[in-house]
Order: C-alpha cells, then structure tokens, then sequence
C-alpha cells in the first residue's frame, strides 16, 4: 500500500534550521494534498502547513514568516524548510497525504511515521 517515509528531522539549537522532507511510495496515482502536522508530549496533533496540487499553500500562525512548504509533483515529495527554530517547535513532525492509488477510484488519507524535531534552548 501506499506509505509516507520521512526524513530530516534532528537536534538543532534555537535560531537554527532543519529541511523536512516526505516522500510517497511508488503505487501512488495522483496526490491531491499534502501537508505537515506535529504533536508535542501530551499535546493534541496539530497543523503546520499544507500545500494543495495547485500549489496554494496553508500555514499555521506560528510558522508563518519562518517555515516553508513545497512539492514536487513528479517525485511525489513534500518539503518543509524550517528556520528560526524555537524551542516550542519541538514535536514529532508528521506527513499527510490525500492519496489515489493505482487501482482506487477515490483518495484515501494517509500518515508517514513522524520524525522528531528538538529544538534546544
């Protein structure tokens, strides 16, 4: 089946910069969406940014002006530069995809396995 497999996550110190990247497997058809969320201990998934196949973007209020997302359609990978890192940035970082498989006649919601950002003081 389809799977999203992350990577880039790591250690940085505060003010410093982390490059995510997600990409899709191969039975993948046509991605309609993709997008980031993350989850801090204890707290509850939340948003980052998202990216729609026309390239219209979406971003939460504390990642505007600091994080950006992209794609690229023929490699079926999202990407997200995160700069000016902060410790409240800290959370294991998930990727999400609006999926149609080869042989589906709809898109199915798919999540990569997360990849953990500390950010330290």
């Amino acid at each position: 089946q389809v799977r999203l497999v992350e990577s880039g996550g790591g250690l940085v110190q505060a003010g410093g910069s982390l490059g995510l990247s997600c990409a899709a497997s191969e039975s993948v058809f046509s991605i309609k969406s993709m997008g980031w969320y993350r989850q801090a201990p204890e707290k509850q998934r939340e948003l980052v940014a998202t990216i729609s196949s026309d390239g219209s973007t979406n971003y939460a209020d504390s990642a505007k002006g600091r994080f950006t997302i992209s794609r690229d359609n023929a490699k079926n990978t999202v990407y997200l530069q995160m700069n000016s890192l902060k410790p409240e940035d800290t959370a294991v970082y998930y990727c999400n995809a609006a999926v149609l498989s080869k042989g589906d006649n709809y898109y199915r919601n798919y999540w990569g396995q997360g990849t953990q950002v500390t950010v330290s003081s």
